[in-house]
């Protein structure tokens, strides 16, 4: 059963599901939000996202917020700002596998001390990450149907 102080927004105008919680950043939940729909094939290179105005509308919050997530995204290679046409979901950069090992450090590195904290053994990390990929792998998705 959901929380009561869990706000989700999915609209015509956001083409991706929020869950915005008490306690963490409203910028942090949009930006991961949109990551995630992106990575798991919710949203397309060149799909259109929404406007500075149109997030902050939809989402009921400052335009100030909106505009940082839009910079973040923008930063992050994730979605491109068009002249003319909006702002859209880029193309995703090619890189090494190395480089794209190295954008994970920190992250793993957070799982892993959470992992410990809570008394995880490396294995049921293991297993809970692998759940967690075959979720959102889209490759996967496409090979079951």
């Amino acid at each position: 059963m959901p929380c009561c102080c869990t706000t989700c927004y999915s609209t015509g105008v956001i083409p991706f599901r929020v869950s915005l919680e008490p306690g963490a950043g409203i910028c942090d939940q949009v930006v991961y939000a949109a990551k995630k729909a992106v990575i798991s094939g919710q949203m397309h290179p060149g799909d259109p996202f929404p406007s500075v105005r149109a997030l902050s509308q939809a989402l009921k919050i400052n335009p100030n917020t909106a505009h940082k997530i839009i910079t973040r995204l923008i930063s992050e290679g994730l979605i491109e700002l068009h002249v003319g046409l909006g702002t859209v979901v880029a193309r995703r950069p090619s890189s090494t596998p190395a480089e794209r090992a190295n954008l994970l450090k920190r992250e793993l590195e957070h799982v892993v001390v959470e992992a410990q904290k809570l008394g995880l053994d490396l294995d049921e990390v293991s297993d809970a990450l692998t759940r967690h990929w075959r979720r959102l792998d889209v490759t996967e998705k496409v090979r079951r149907r």
